[in-house]
């Protein structure tokens, strides 16, 4: 059953307490203002907005990249939290608000990967950029269908993925909607934001253009590797045809750029073999109407969602909605 309903939660300006005894901020769904006021003029919106060759770029590739959605100061902002998310004890109320924390998913010392999910229940910051219009703009444009020009787009969930310096692991070559078939139809968007420069020394994430159409009946790759840590263990599933195609594009991106990517592009990062860590933030979202597909948890620590009912309340919130916007007559 539903928390709290979705009209309230919006109201909110401050997050409830929840059953751990600590501000909940799934329970605010909107932004807060902690990375900075929202668009304030028809201008000031527009410049979060795909022009249409960004949009063909995305439909061609499966991915577009090098997308400015953060200032330093936002980004440093950010890297605050990073810090005090990655020296939680395990055992803290914190901890109990998270869908998922791997201090090192791959359990190997020589390669380690941090990965978490559901930070934005914790942190302001964290949450209020689930909310950024820089980020939630174009999402609606892209997974918008081919009679509208904006969606009514809903928040999935987060990730944080750290490498350390040195000896930071990979992230093997995956689809991510083969992990998030509890949900149907497939209309879902990632958003991996750079909060410090990515280089090929420090493992920055990487693309096979054209692979967002490589199904298997219609369905996704199936997963290879649920740790992350065996890079190419992908090939063992691929065409012929596809390992012909597999030329994986690196991107190069500055501090507060992001790509954004079909759920079916294949994607991985190698190693951090430099002297610094490599962080990023990543935003997952899909369009509204998309439903559950199971009668099991979604995410551990939400609520059961029927299947065929669709996914939205307390966990699920609106980011976006083109019909409420008070800049949607400006733009038609």
């Amino acid at each position: 059953m539903e928390q709290y309903s979705e009209e309230s939660l919006i109201q909110n300006k401050a997050p409830l307490t929840g059953k751990f005894g600590i501000p909940d901020w799934s329970t605010v769904h909107s932004d807060s203002g902690g990375l900075g006021k929202k668009p304030s003029n028809i201008e000031e919106w527009k410049r979060s907005m795909f022009n249409k060759e960004q949009i063909a770029e995305f439909h061609r590739n499966g991915y577009i990249a090098n997308i400015k959605v953060l200032n330093e100061t936002q980004c440093d902002k950010l890297l605050e939290e990073y810090q005090k998310v990655m020296k939680l004890e395990e055992d803290s109320a914190e901890r109990a608000l998270f869908y998922e924390y791997h201090s090192n998913q791959s359990k190997d010392p020589n390669n380690v990967l941090m990965h978490a999910l559901g930070h934005w229940r914790v942190s302001q910051y964290f949450h209020d950029l689930v909310f950024c219009p820089a980020v939630t703009v174009p999402t609606a444009q892209l997974l918008s269908n081919i009679d509208e020009e904006f969606c009514k787009v809903r928040f999935w969930h987060d990730q944080l993925f750290a490498k350390p310096a040195k000896y930071g692991g990979v992230v093997a070559w995956h689809q991510d909607y083969s992990y998030w078939t509890k949900t149907q139809p497939m209309r879902h968007m990632t958003v991996h934001i750079a909060l410090e420069d990515q280089t090929l020394e420090n493992g920055c994430i990487q693309y096979v253009p054209g692979s967002h159409n490589w199904t298997r009946d219609g369905k996704p790759l199936p997963v290879t590797d649920f740790n992350f840590g065996d890079m190419e263990s992908i090939q063992t599933i691929l065409t012929d045809e596809e390992k012909e195609a597999f030329q994986p594009q690196p991107c190069l991106m500055k501090k507060g750029e992001a790509s954004f990517h079909h759920p079916l592009a294949v994607h991985g990062s190698y190693q951090n073999r430099s002297d610094l860590p490599r962080r990023a933030a990543v935003l997952n979202y899909f369009a509204d109407g998309v439903k559950s597909n199971t009668n099991e948890l979604a995410l551990l620590g939400t609520y059961k969602i029927a299947k065929g009912k669709q996914m939205g309340g307390q966990f699920f919130p609106v980011v976006f909605d083109p019909q409420c916007m008070e800049w949607k007559n400006n733009l038609l």
